[in-house]
């Protein structure tokens, strides 16, 4: 398998499982009545499952991205930019005459 595809399955399933800590901390903490809302309805299990994949996939994807922006690039040899000075040839200046006049307003 190869490597970028393995480094997405587990962080995958690394946002999966902060999703699954997230909602059962709302679960738990009765945010916003939640816990008993889902043990009093047909559809409380339905609910959960929905309320868990939705911040699956959200936290899966941040995770994902974390991931990816941290990847260190083994090219580089950390020389940085080069500090030469560049040379300006002055009489190659093209100049620019002033044409307007004191009286007139900026638009």
């Amino acid at each position: 398998m190869p490597k970028l595809i393995r480094l997405y399955i587990k962080h995958v399933l690394i946002g999966f499982g902060i999703a699954g800590a997230f909602v059962a901390m709302l679960l738990y903490f009765n945010v916003a009545n939640l816990w008993h809302l889902v043990t009093h309805s047909d559809a409380g299990l339905l609910a959960v499952v929905v309320l868990w994949f939705a911040n699956g996939i959200v936290f899966a994807g941040v995770q994902f991205a974390i991931a990816v922006m941290n990847l260190k690039d083994e090219d580089d040899d950390d020389q940085g930019g080069k500090r030469d000075s560049i040379a300006v040839d002055l009489r190659r200046l093209v100049p620019v005459r002033a044409t307007a006049k004191a009286n007139d307003k900026c638009r």
